[in-house]
């Protein structure tokens, strides 16, 4: 290569990097050759131009590792697809004097919004009108980037032979590129695109006028974009200029390379040579070093490859094209297998972990690189997740959206909020990281966690008020939990000002000043690429937003979701230098030692065409917009370049979402050429079986190994209860191993934030309502109860935390209730009657010299003439007289026992007459009455209760008496217990071992 000169020929200069070498490190080593042994600088008056950005760093990377230590100045290296007018080759800037400056993406979004809400015939929802103007916007990008102008050909869309809603859609447009322009112009603005596609067809203008003469090299670009083949074609006319192709396939045959359609990886540079008049036997290979072993297994696989993806009217020939190169002594197919390993996972988690670790492989050998191409976004975040369980990050080109972000995620819930308040987002927003509110750590640690047991927890509460009533009732006071739940409703407060639609701008404005509220020194939330990332966005929201229509604050939460998920943050940052994880457009050009192709399956790699809302196929061909096809024909060049890379792992899913997957097309016409040559795709079991292991459980304990048993805890005796209410002793009857969890391990169940209102909640605020309806009764009695009654039945749903929403079927079952209630009342109370309400008493019963402590909170007891009624209000069905009898439900007859020792006091003392279970639900039936004093009477109940209770604690001070679980399942209150997941209840239960005690 030395000597190597790229202007030798005259113009103008095609030249082709085969697919199975490293494009930019073969573009760098060719530049350096061309400089030869000229002083350093000579280097600094050619111009690169390349794809974009990445490729520009990569390039210069490539640069660095070829100079081997030598001085180099580097060239100046513009990314094509994304030039500035500030920068040569535009600069000082004569190209963009008359241009007006470009649109921001974000008022353009708003703009053109608002116009779809004046052009459409039914009104849309704003969010709707910005998915629409999304959608708008690609289609005028569509026109822009392929120079489609005039209307006359939209209009004439809506005239064709076509469904209503087509025409429609055609009679839209029209009226889009029309008035589209025309706000531009009143704003004094251009669209991006269009202001980008001038200032390339005006550098092609210049160049071709006044060609460059400095060196000039277009590299890596395919020339899909008219004015970027524009570019390219001024750049191979110039004196001093050439073009570097990526992967032109120069050995396909004629009648194949004429068979090349849209679809074909060699598709869009045969349409780009074919622009510019050139002859594929025109085009040069760009010279580079390669041992003839390299050349041979690397044209192998090219050759392969090419074979594979063949236009399809080309493929008949595929068997005597092969006994041909066999009968010859070659063996292509062979040759090309020669590094190539094909590896299928059963899920997308299951891929995620062969590819990671296949990095990880690499990893362990010195030196090796390694690459994960894929476009499944998701794939990368699972691969990357895997990674970090050793402690590697790979570099990844797609970066992170911004609502995955930490400040991202604060951003969303605060946002959130506003279109639904409710304590699990007021719960995420206290315990984020950047969440502070000026306070110390410690306090306001603990202060947090205090709100949360007494103020967040149960019901979802409506506002700040209804959570401030549920501090304010706590059973201790809490005013540090309520300067915290204040201080989070004043940072809170610009995004909860009201119901109302406001305009985005004031939105965003909000949104920002709650975050710095939050995060307590203001700009902390701001730092870094993540905050600047988020204050680049509210600041475009806050500044663009107010030619937006008004959103109410979920639709406001929706847009910015949508947003954030768009805006991607690229930090670098501490990364394996080994490691990359490239989408397919970058892996055209960037190679690596060992290339993981990932997610090829159909509609993921070849990704399917997207729907166009406004645009059928014939429309798209009406208007000279590129077909579909011509996105797979790009995506199969993308792949074809990676593919040949010296050591290749593809990689495909067999189920996706749940769903079985199909193959990517490339992968079934590459298994279909090789099994005709009686060969098979090589594969590496192991690596499945190893990657298989890295999530199994355990292995299979010997068969001398029991299942986990029932478990039945024997604590010290001194350690078990010796004071327990008449309701838990019903649990120690059903359920031992709950006693010990609750009264032993002192474990007790928490609410769930904003857990769903149900029965319990509708049963305490019944009682509620019965407690004070029946208080109030001896100076109130029945006047206006029906309606007082429901009204303090709706108060104590309130209270508990039951939505206003949900209110309306409640109060037509308090009236229910409550006609039924003064009718029981009255009844009740026309008798000479004692009535006791919500009294709670406590009995010390000396068992072997050793007291135990009997407590018992009351709904009801009536005394008359002596004899006692013990009521207990439920909502639900009551025990049955057989659970009563048997002492599985003895919370009556044991209350009964503590009132006739006098532990309600002398008014509540007397012989036990009735146990009375009162069922209200205010439904028809409204209540249930049912008595459970037994057939030998209540006193005889109540006896046979108190006398089990006491055999219960006896048995209990035993040491080897155990806290088995579930002893009666049949009985059990509840089909599950708070307890059950502790006592592993699921694997026992169903181990064969028999139930009961």
């Amino acid at each position: 290569m030395s000597g190597f000169d790229p202007f030798a020929t005259s113009a103008p200069r095609w030249y082709a990097v085969e697919a199975h070498r490293p494009f930019l490190d073969d573009l760098a080593e060719g530049l350096l050759a061309w400089l030869g042994d000229e002083p350093p600088e000579a280097l600094s008056d050619a111009v690169v131009l390349l794809p974009n950005r990445r490729a520009a760093r990569a390039f210069i990377d490539g640069l660095n590792r070829h100079a081997r230590g030598r001085t180099v100045l580097l060239p100046q290296i513009r990314p094509l697809g994304d030039l500035e007018e500030d920068e040569p080759p535009f600069a000082p800037g004569e190209l963009d004097l008359d241009l007006p400056p470009a649109i921001s993406p974000l008022r353009r979004r708003f703009e053109l919004a608002r116009m779809i809400d004046a052009h459409r015939r039914e009104p849309v929802s704003p969010l709707i009108a910005l998915e629409m103007a999304e959608s708008l916007a690609a289609f005028l990008d569509s026109c822009q980037i392929e120079e489609v102008t005039g209307t006359d050909r939209i209009r004439d869309l809506a005239e064709a032979d076509m469904a209503r809603h087509w025409q429609d859609s055609a009679d839209f447009l029209s009226i889009a590129v029309e008035a589209w322009p025309q706000r531009l112009t009143e704003l004094g603005l251009i669209d991006p695109q269009a202001r980008r596609i001038a200032l390339l067809k005006r550098l092609a203008e210049s160049w071709t006028e006044r060609p460059p003469q400095h060196p000039v090299f277009a590299a890596g670009s395919t020339g899909t974009v008219p004015a970027a083949a524009a570019v390219l074609g001024a750049v191979a006319r110039a004196p001093r200029g050439a073009v570097i192709l990526p992967g032109l396939d120069l050995d396909l045959d004629e009648a194949a390379w004429g068979e090349v359609g849209d679809q074909h990886p060699q598709g869009a540079l045969k349409a780009l040579l074919t622009r510019h008049g050139v002859a594929r036997a025109d085009v040069a290979l760009w010279p580079i070093r390669e041992t003839s072993d390299q050349t041979r297994a690397g044209r192998g696989r090219r050759r392969l490859i090419a074979e594979a993806l063949k236009p399809p009217l080309a493929t008949a020939d595929w068997r005597r094209a092969i006994d041909a190169m066999q009968a010859s002594g070659d063996d292509p197919v062979g040759e090309g297998l020669a590094g190539l390993t094909v590896l299928t996972g059963r899920t997308e988690d299951a891929t995620a972990a062969l590819a990671a670790l296949l990095m990880r492989e690499a990893v362990e050998t010195p030196g090796q690189t390694c690459a994960l191409v894929t476009p499944d976004l998701d794939l990368a975040r699972r691969v990357q997740a895997r990674l970090r369980r050793w402690g590697l990050a790979a570099d990844s080109s797609a970066g992170e959206p911004l609502s995955r972000s930490s400040i991202g995620v604060l951003m969303g819930l605060v946002a959130n909020l506003a279109g639904g308040f409710g304590a699990s987002p007021l719960l995420a927003i206290l315990k984020h990281p950047t969440t502070t509110l000026d306070l110390e750590p410690a306090a306001f640690a603990s202060t947090r966690d205090a709100l949360e047991q007494h103020g967040l927890r149960g019901p979802r509460p409506e506002n700040f008020d209804a959570v401030r009533r549920r501090l304010t009732g706590a059973k201790r006071p809490q005013p540090e939990a309520e300067n915290l739940l204040t201080r989070l409703e004043e940072a809170l407060s610009p995004m909860l000002s009201g119901d109302e639609p406001r305009s985005v701008d004031v939105a965003a404005r909000a949104l920002a000043e709650a975050i710095e509220r939050l995060a307590g020194e203001g700009v902390a939330a701001w730092r870094g690429p993540e905050g600047e990332a988020a204050s680049r966005l509210l600041s475009g929201l806050i500044e663009e937003g107010a030619a937006a229509e008004p959103l109410d604050g979920a639709a406001f939460a929706e847009l910015l979701r949508r947003l954030m998920d768009q805006e991607v943050i690229r930090t670098g940052g501490d990364v394996h230098p080994r490691l990359r994880i490239l989408g397919a457009i970058e892996a055209r050009l960037v190679r690596a030692d060992r290339m993981i192709l990932a997610g090829l399956e159909e509609g993921v790699w070849p990704r399917g065409g997207a729907i166009d809302p406004f645009l059928s196929r014939p429309m798209r061909q009406t208007l000279g917009l590129p077909s579909p096809e011509r996105r797979i024909g790009l995506s199969a060049h993308d792949f074809a370049q990676a593919a040949c890379a010296p050591e290749v792992v593809l990689l495909h899913a067999e189920r996706r979402g749940g769903q079985p997957s199909v193959k990517s097309r490339w992968l079934w016409r590459l298994d279909t050429l090789v099994r005709g040559a009686g060969r098979e795709l090589p594969g590496r079991p192991e690596a499945a079986t190893w990657a298989a292991r890295l999530d199994a459980a355990d292995p299979a304990p010997p068969p001398t190994l029991r299942p986990a048993r029932r478990p039945a805890p024997r604590p010290p005796v001194e350690a078990r209860p010796k004071r327990m209410s008449v309701t838990r002793v019903e649990e120690w009857v059903r359920d031992p191993y709950a006693t010990y969890a609750r009264f032993i391990l002192k474990l007790f169940e928490m609410a769930r934030p904003d857990e769903a209102v149900d029965a319990r909640i509708r049963g305490t605020a019944i009682h509620d309502a019965l407690h004070r309806f029946g208080d109030a009764w001896e100076t109130d009695g029945a006047a206006g109860g029906v309606e007082r009654f429901a009204d303090l039945y709706m108060t104590a749903l309130l209270d508990a935390g039951m939505p206003q929403a949900a209110l309306a079927r409640e109060r037509v079952l308090g009236l229910n209730a409550g006609r039924w209630v003064v009718e029981w009342e009255a009844a009740r109370r026309s008798t000479s009657r004692r009535v006791l309400l919500e009294r709670s008493a406590e009995l010390a019963i000396d068992i072997d010299g050793e007291p135990f402590v009997l407590t018992a909170k009351a709904d009801r007891i009536e005394v008359t003439d002596g004899r006692l009624s013990v009521i207990d209000f439920k909502t639900g069905s009551a025990p049955t007289a057989k659970q009563v009898e048997t002492g599985f439900s003895s919370q009556l007859p044991l209350t009964a026992a503590i009132a006739c020792a006098g532990g309600f006091g002398p008014e509540g003392a007397g012989e036990p007459h009735e146990l009375l279970y009162v069922s209200v639900t205010g439904r028809e039936p409204p209540a249930r009455i049912e008595d459970r004093a037994g057939e030998e009477g209540a006193s005889a109940t109540t006896d046979a209760a108190m006398d089990g209770l006491i055999e219960r604690v006896r048995d209990y001070r035993r040491l080897e008496r155990a806290y088995a679980s579930r002893t009666a399942p049949a009985f059990a209150q509840r089909s599950v217990s708070d307890y059950d997941h502790l006592a592993r209840v699921a694997e026992w239960s169903t181990s064969g071992e028999e139930e009961g005690e």
